[in-house]
């Protein structure tokens, strides 16, 4: 264990299985994350990519296998709460955010994570706050609709405010499930610039379908099949292999 402390990884996972009902959903699974690193996990349905943001999160537990934190917290042992509070933040693929209240209402129940939505609301904002605020509007790309209801904003609009709402926890890590998915072209262009705005601050770990929406994204991907990594490199270098063609890109 100690010897995994000198490694870079922030996420580190090795030889990890997990079964359901005798399906093998995470068969040997190996993955490692720099901190600050954007990386695209790629892969036919069945490969294991919710099963392994589950394990990462702790929604779900191993079977078998490593899975530290940080070079020494064993998330094995940690449950979805103790995760967030250990800085893993985690975006669905179905936005949710508090469609009755504005843009800026909703990044500040993030913010300041208060017992309840009135005494957050009520609550003077102090300058740190408000200059936070500002800083995740302009990131998230609503600075200008910061006083309009949730509710009014476009399918992509409320997954950037949901993104803001998450990086206002201030994650080491961003684990993000199918962002492009029902965007138009430019909300999908203005995704992968947001989350590579992100990273660097923020490791984040992007799950996704749309392979022009990866390309943009240009980082390193990871190729799982099978509950395992298939390939790893550029996308140029795994859309080059035989394997992944057969198993994913050829369909």
């Amino acid at each position: 264990m100690n010897a995994l402390r000198t490694t870079e990884a922030l996420l580190y996972l090795d030889d990890v299985h997990r079964s359901f009902d005798g399906f093998k959903a995470i068969n040997g699974l190996s993955f490692a994350m720099k901190s600050g690193e954007l990386r695209a996990v790629i892969g036919p349905n069945g490969a294991g990519k919710t099963t392994m943001m589950d394990i990462i999160t702790g929604k779900t537990r191993p079977d078998t296998g490593t899975v530290l934190w940080d070079g020494s917290v064993d998330l094995t042992r940690e449950d979805e709460a103790d995760t967030a509070r250990l800085g893993i933040g985690r975006k669905f693929q179905k936005p949710t955010v508090f469609e009755t209240h504005s843009v800026e209402d909703n990044l500040l129940l993030a913010l300041k994570d208060d017992r309840g939505v009135l005494a957050t609301l009520f609550a003077r904002t102090s300058k740190a706050q408000a200059a936070r605020l500002d800083e995740l509007l302009a990131l998230v790309r609503l600075s200008d609709r910061r006083k309009d209801l949730a509710a009014n904003l476009s399918h992509g609009q409320k997954q950037w405010l949901e993104i803001g709402m998450l990086l206002a926890q201030d994650p080491k890590l961003l684990l993000v499930d199918e962002p492009a998915a029902g965007m138009t072209d430019d909300e999908t262009m203005r995704t992968a610039d947001l989350l590579k705005d992100i990273a660097g601050a923020h490791a984040v770990v992007v799950v996704e379908h749309d392979m022009e929406f990866v390309k943009a994204l240009g980082c390193r991907v990871t190729v799982l099949h099978q509950g395992s990594v298939l390939a790893e490199g550029s996308l140029e270098h795994v859309s080059a292999d035989p394997r992944v063609v057969e198993v994913y890109l050829g369909r």
